[in-house]
């Protein structure tokens, strides 16, 4: 068989293949259909994602990837094909620290797909203000930087928000320099949010030391900004990029090559466990010697681990605390349960901000 012949015969098939393909993903599809039509048959209202089952299913997925595609291509894909049968029935309502072109933007289309309404927001409270509401079904906010730490603001809405903490996502931040200028010394100002700078000072030190450096409340919005100003630049990634049609000029400025950050997909049902989960908490014991340690304890003894820890001003008193814990299990499984009726008798405030599967990739 010549060269002509056999690339005829791989594209066949491909094509076949493709049928195939096509014909399995609508009845998926289907099948998607008739569960929801089981579960409002049955009385359910509302959305009908799972957050549990999706994180089973992209498990299994990746389990069983035998290439040559990687396990985040196939997570990807998989993800669009659940978001795309769940939007038949109606697209879920996603609100996140906006405007278009954030990094908790591409957080949500990575945990949710892009069958999904968008809702961007200019504020933290305003995302968990919009799930209260019932106005979004889910909101994504950010919470850690591998950089530079904890996102105080998020973790101080937990002190007066209802909310439940339903998922995470990680995502691997690379920080593009986006302009209309063709070339470095033609800018004159820099604009992002101050996290992106803080993330890049030691390149922006060597390669722009004396351009202006103006914090905004978002890359999107630093994005938004450059797009009028020929001799502005902004730290952005490729998603803001790509919305607001601006060249990079150079990319990945990024001091740190595993710059990452974790997000938070906020709601207000109890996810039901998935076979690798965390559990979220907010406590605080009375300001005595020892306390800490006697909220600890039964974690060690019941050899629960706790995989993050961070205390912040409790606003009930001054040099009041209280503490923000990551454990590993479901608040339904063994040890787990028992460890926490313990803390809940011998904290002064206890409350389980939610129980739910570990990101997947």
């Amino acid at each position: 068989m010549n060269e002509a012949d056999s690339l005829r015969a791989l594209r066949d098939r491909i094509d076949a293949l493709d049928r195939q393909i096509q014909t399995l993903i609508s009845e998926r599809a289907r099948c998607a259909q008739q569960v929801g039509a089981i579960k409002q048959a049955a009385g359910a209202t509302g959305n009908f994602y799972r957050p549990e089952r999706e994180a089973q299913v992209l498990r299994r997925v990746l389990e069983t990837n035998p290439g040559p595609l990687s396990n985040e291509e196939m997570a990807r894909l998989f993800r669009e094909i659940m978001s795309a049968c769940l939007a038949l029935e109606e697209p879920l309502r996603i609100a996140f620290l906006g405007p278009e072109g954030t990094f908790t933007q591409a957080a949500a289309l990575k945990h949710f797909g892009k069958s999904i309404h968008s809702i961007p927001l200019r504020a933290i409270d305003e995302v968990f203000r919009e799930v209260e509401a019932g106005s979004a079904d889910y909101g994504v906010v950010p919470v850690e930087n591998s950089t530079e730490g904890v996102v105080n603001h998020t973790l101080d809405m937990f002190l007066q928000s209802p909310l439940r903490i339903c998922g995470e996502v990680q995502i691997r931040i690379n920080h593009h320099l986006i302009t209309r200028a063709a070339e470095l010394p033609a800018i004159r100002r820099i604009y992002s949010h101050r996290q992106s700078l803080a993330q890049c000072r030691e390149w922006l030190d060597a390669n722009l030391p004396r351009v202006e450096q103006i914090e905004v409340s978002s890359n999107g919005e630093a994005a938004l900004r450059v797009r009028d100003e020929a001799d502005a630049a902004a730290i952005a990634g490729q998603c803001a990029a790509d919305i607001y049609q601006l060249p990079t000029l150079v990319r990945n400025i990024e001091d740190e090559p595993n710059n990452t950050t974790r997000f938070l997909i906020i709601g207000t049902q109890p996810i039901a466990p998935s076979g690798d989960d965390k559990t979220a908490l907010l406590v605080a014991s009375l300001n005595r010697p020892g306390a800490l340690f006697n909220l600890l304890e039964p974690l060690a003894r019941n050899k629960v681990s706790m995989n993050r820890i961070e205390s912040r001003p409790s606003r009930r008193g001054m040099w009041d605390y209280v503490f923000f814990i990551d454990l590993d299990g479901h608040a339904q499984d063994e040890p787990v349960a028992s460890t926490l009726t313990e803390l809940r008798e011998q904290a002064s405030l206890f409350r389980v901000l939610g129980s739910y599967p570990k990101g997947v990739l």
